[in-house]
This record gives C-alpha cells, structure tokens and sequence, in this order.
C-alpha cells in the first residue's frame, strides 16, 4: 500500500511544483527615469523646501495601472514598479530640480532644523497613468511660496505624452511628463531668485578718530600774590 501512494505523492508535489512556478514567474519592474540629471557641482545655490508633496491614493502602490478605454484602471499583470511610485515621485523631483537649479541646498519637507529656505515648493500631483492606447497624462498644482509664507506664483498643470502601446514606452513617456513639470517649477522658482537678488551689506562706516592730544609745553609757574596776616600800626 505504501509503495502504490509514494508515485502519486511524488506526482502531485511535481505538479504543485509546476503550478508554483508558474504562478510566481519574475516579472519586468520599472523606475521613472530621470533623464540626464546630473549632480550639482555647487553646493551654494538657492535654498528650496519641496514639499510636503501629495499624491493621489492610487498612485500609493506597486501595481502598474493601466487605463483603459473607457477610463478604467486596472492593474497590469506582465509588470510593476520597482517600490513605491510615490516614494519614486519624491527622489526623481528632488533630484531632477536639484540638477535644473544647480543647488544641492534642496530639501524635502519636513525641514530639517536650521534650515531656512529661500522658496518653498508646494506640489499635488492627482494623476500619472497612461493605457495600451491611451496617452500618458500628469494633472497636478504647484504653488511657491516666500520666506513669509506669501504666494509668488503657482498653476494648474495638464500634461500629455503619446507613446507606442507598450509599458516600458509608456513608463517613458510617464518619466518625460515629469521632467516637463521639473523644468516649470525650476523656471518659477529661477525666476524668483533672479527678481530678488541678494543684497550684500554694506561694511559699516569706522567712526572719525578723535584728534591727537597736542604735546603740553614746560609749565611756567605763575605768581599769586602773598598775603600776609599782620596788623598795620600807625603812630
């Protein structure tokens, strides 16, 4: 009895086997590409506070979403994002605007302490997807604000990007939509610094030294008269 069982656990274990792997076969993972940012060479530069940075909920995830005709999304079975598109969003923005300023002085919020900015980038970003054949779309708002916390500039943007159909030409066209949206916040927040150039302080005035004392001369003694306490007698 237990020679006849043996083959057939040994064939269902095959099969178990067989189904897992393909079941759990690798899939392509994707990054947005950042282009040709290359890191600043200077580390002064325009002190920037991007952020906070607020993305869609649907954008929160690994799954690559597809857009389909009718304006569905679901989710793509042959590919994903390699981590969390949000988090990938926030590095490629940083990185991309650093490059575009020329600035390593470029933080994302929160602050850290002791920083101060110069210009902070208030970002929403509330769509990037795009479809086998539908374009690659980013809707977002960006708002710059001063050292006061008063509005300089801010829009509403609508991009689009054509693409070929497949997701390794749509995930392009997606990482192009972001670098245009970095060349605009860049161009705003340029803009700004060219418009409020640095002042730089005038060297304070040294006060006017007091004039030299003039050399005393010997001293003459000078005459009093002497008086004298004595009674004058007249006969």
């Amino acid at each position: 009895m237990t020679v006849v069982r043996l083959p057939l656990v040994l064939l269902l274990a095959g099969l178990l086997g067989l189904v897992g792997c393909t079941r759990y076969q690798p899939v392509p993972l994707y990054q947005l590409d950042g282009g040709n940012a290359a890191m600043p060479a200077d580390k002064g530069g325009i002190a920037v506070l991007l952020g906070p940075v607020s993305i869609a909920d649907y954008l929160q995830r690994e799954a690559l979403l597809q857009r389909q005709a009718d304006g569905s999304l679901t989710a793509a079975t042959d590919a994903r994002w390699a981590g969390s598109l949000a988090a990938d969003i926030d590095r490629q923005l940083l990185r991309q605007l650093a490059a575009r300023l020329n600035s390593q002085r470029l933080v994302l919020a929160p602050a850290t302490p002791g920083f101060t900015p110069s210009v902070q980038v208030l970002l929403s970003i509330s769509r990037l997807d795009s479809g086998p054949q539908r374009p690659a779309v980013l809707e977002a708002q960006w708002r710059l604000l001063g050292k006061d916390g008063q509005l300089l500039n801010g829009r509403l943007v609508r991009l689009e990007e054509p693409h070929q159909g497949s997701v390794a030409d749509q995930v392009r066209a997606q990482s192009l939509l972001m670098q245009q949206l970095v060349e605009q916040l860049g161009g705003a927040v340029q803009e700004y610094g060219n418009a409020t150039p640095v002042v730089a302080e005038e060297p304070r005035k040294k006060a006017p030294a007091a004039p030299a004392a003039k050399p005393e001369g010997p001293k003459i003694p000078v005459a009093e008269p002497i008086r004298i306490d004595a009674e004058v007698f007249r006969f």
